[in-house]
């Protein structure tokens, strides 16, 4: 069987419990259809990169798929009729990836908190070793330009 990952992107006003029952229902469709689900991930509500039927912001959820290609076909028609799923990508894969996706990863990062000042980092802070604008030497397209008898 065939290795896919699949990426599904729920609209913004289903609550997460609903979007958690369509996953569900899609898993089902998969496990009928002799594959498995061995991995399911929420990422939660994010916001798109631009409007997709009139939404601004989508639940994602990525589903690592071990199944045939007619199971993840009739998922993908299945998505297509359900008015709740907005977009959906499925690209198949050499292996499945282990542990948390980069998108969870990126979140505990994200969740570590205030770094503080960075007064103490190299090139934090003012640049003092720039010194003033206005000591800097003026490039020749910087110049002022220059005045004509007919405009004064």
């Amino acid at each position: 069987m065939a290795l896919y990952e699949h990426v599904l992107l729920a609209r913004q006003d289903v609550s997460a419990q609903q979007v958690e029952t369509l996953v569900e229902t899609f898993k089902g469709i998969i496990e009928a259809n002799g594959g498995s689900v061995p991995k399911i991930e929420y990422w939660g509500v994010k916001s798109l990169g631009y409007r997709i039927k009139k939404n601004r912001k989508a639940h994602y959820s990525l589903l690592n798929i071990d199944a045939p290609s007619a199971a993840v076909l009739e998922m993908e028609r299945q998505m297509r009729i359900n008015e709740d799923v907005l977009r959906f990508l499925t690209i198949r894969v050499e292996e499945l990836e282990e542990g948390q996706s980069a998108m969870l990863q990126k979140r505990d990062r994200d969740d570590r908190g205030d770094r503080g000042d960075r007064f103490d980092r190299p090139g934090g802070g003012d640049r003092f070793d720039r010194g003033p604008r206005r000591d800097r030497p003026r490039r020749d397209d910087e110049a002022a330009p220059e005045t004509t008898g007919a405009e004064a």
